[in-house]
């Protein structure tokens, strides 16, 4: 394991370089702040490869980890970790920041450093979130990231922009709010903010009830779950094509569920899984539902990635070992086909200034290289064996099956739905013939386009393949996660309500759909 603060080097590394495209950029000659924003991208992704090559992928704890008191007055500290987990969230977020680097090229040319330098204070601030074992340290990284993002979407997105941006940074302002009351809460009770004797601190079941949905508060937002979802396909239909890629790709919410929600309050999340479940699968179905009656791509896409993160909640919360090793599957597989999609929208875009559907046809005739990767993007949307959209879906519904078959029927049905209106897009866009004098103009890939769809290609193939490697690093990780999930936490003396009540009754209940709940 490397003696460098490669984890520090991750967060500050990329904030520095934003730093120095703000002071040397200028719109009448963007170019050296364009150069500066790849060769940062480029090494601070460069600074992540060590946490792959250097990982022990049996081990469950966290390595790499750093350690500074901040504030000692108050056991606040700078406290960076990574497992198996959070190791590969981190690389995504660096890998992500290059290909957002190398796509906005020529794409911006009003206020450029600012865009570039947005992006890579953003990498910095994600990574720090992912790498945080401090619940102060976690709070401060995460809500920071509301402020590149908003200024992403509020500047340099459509026509209806500040109101996506107000929307998007409101819904998740006040679900932070809640937790942030959570994380007061829990510090009063242990006098730390460390994560890890949080997840220890033994807690009356009424107290985890409450601290649960203040992190559900926060956490959902940011999955989007139904039906606090309404933000995510407005800020999709306005916000550059950059920060839907990093939307889509960065899964904030589903790693707050499973750092916070589940270990720290064990009790709580077993007794709220039915409803979770039950939000899940309505999440997939009816988003899948709405996205086959789109025509603009980006809002199929958001709805698409709604669809699919119910899958990932719906994972999490069976509390099983292939579910929960699905579900984080899902969240970074799913991380390399949403960007890839988004980007082939806005490749469109690009050349046309439109994503609506009915302003293409027959876009294969004249891109051909580019309705190829659009056809590997597509399947991988669908779950098509071999690509790594298969791997996570294939796990968390075996997951679903193994805890209930009626949970695992109604989940599959997105294999149906998910076909529907991905192929339905594919074909209305991409194949026929020429659609109108706009589309036989088009142009097919250059190189730097090309470039960063093959790159995206290879990973989701890789990863349909030959997922042992990222498979084999999750294991432990998730086992550790599980079983602290599985651990009751409650005093005692502490009342808890009994079978015949509320959703207790619920979850004691005989039907089919809810065997296999916690027990108390």
């Amino acid at each position: 394991m490397s003696s460098l603060p490669l984890l520090s080097l991750a967060i500050w590394l990329p904030i520095l370089f934003g730093v120095a495209i703000l002071r040397i950029g200028s719109d009448r000659n963007p170019m050296p702040a364009r150069w500066l924003a790849l060769a940062g991208s480029i090494a601070c992704f460069v600074v992540t490869i060590p946490l792959v090559t250097g990982f022990e992928t049996h081990s469950a704890a966290m390595q790499f980890v750093e350690r500074v008191d901040w504030l000692p007055a108050f056991d606040i500290s700078y406290h960076l970790g990574v497992d198996g987990i959070s190791m590969w969230l981190t690389v995504l977020t660096a890998f992500t920041t290059l290909i957002v680097t190398i796509a906005s090229w020529n794409v911006i040319t009003v206020r450029v450093a600012q865009y570039l330098a947005s992006f890579m204070f953003l990498s910095g601030l994600m990574i720090g979130t992912f790498a945080s074992l401090d619940g102060m340290l976690f709070f401060v990284f995460f809500e920071a990231t509301l402020i590149p993002m908003y200024l992403l979407i509020g500047s340099w997105g459509g026509t209806g922009r500040v109101l996506a941006a107000v929307k998007f940074f409101f819904f998740s302002l006040v679900g932070s709010l809640t937790m942030l009351v959570a994380m007061l809460y829990l510090y009063q009770q242990s006098h730390t903010f460390d994560l890890a004797k949080w997840q220890a601190l033994p807690l009356g079941f009424t107290a985890q009830v409450l601290v649960f949905i203040a992190f559900f508060a926060a956490f959902a937002v940011k999955v989007p779950m139904w039906p606090i979802h309404t933000w995510l396909p407005q800020v999709h239909l306005e916000a550059p094509t950059g920060a839907s890629v990093v939307l889509g790709m960065l899964k904030l919410g589903a790693y707050g569920f499973l750092r916070f929600a589940l270990p720290v309050t064990p009790d709580a999340a077993h007794f709220f899984s039915p409803v979770i479940i039950v939000l899940s699968l309505i999440g997939v179905i009816y988003a899948s539902l709405v996205a086959l009656a789109q025509t603009d791509m980006s809002k199929l896409l958001a709805y698409s990635a709604i669809a699919h993160m119910g899958l990932v909640t719906l994972g999490l919360f069976l509390f099983n070992d292939i579910g929960m090793n699905g579900a984080i599957v899902q969240m970074i597989s799913y991380g390399f086909v949403s960007g890839a999609m988004f980007l082939s929208v806005g490749i469109l875009w690009e050349r046309t200034h439109t994503r609506s559907m009915d302003a293409y046809g027959g876009v294969a005739n004249v891109m051909p290289r580019f309705a190829v990767f659009a056809m590997l993007f597509s399947m991988a949307n669908v779950g098509l064996p071999g690509t790594s959209g298969f791997v996570g879906e294939f796990m968390v519904l075996m997951g679903a099956i193994k805890f209930n078959f009626w949970i695992g029927a109604l989940a599959s049905t997105t294999l149906v739905l998910s076909a529907s209106y991905t192929l339905w897009m594919y074909k209305r866009t991409i194949y026929g013939p020429v659609g109108n004098a706009s589309v036989a103009g088009l142009g097919d890939l250059g190189k730097r386009e090309f470039g960063m769809l093959a790159a995206l290609a290879v990973l989701v193939l890789a990863i349909g393949v030959y997922p042992k490697p990222l498979t084999d690093t999750i294991d432990a990780s998730a086992a550790n996660l599980l079983k602290l999930a599985d651990e009751s936490k409650q005093p005692h003396t502490d009342y808890v309500p009994g079978p015949g009540t509320g959703l207790r009754a619920a979850i004691h209940s005989p039907t089919p759909f809810l065997v296999g709940a916690r027990r108390f």
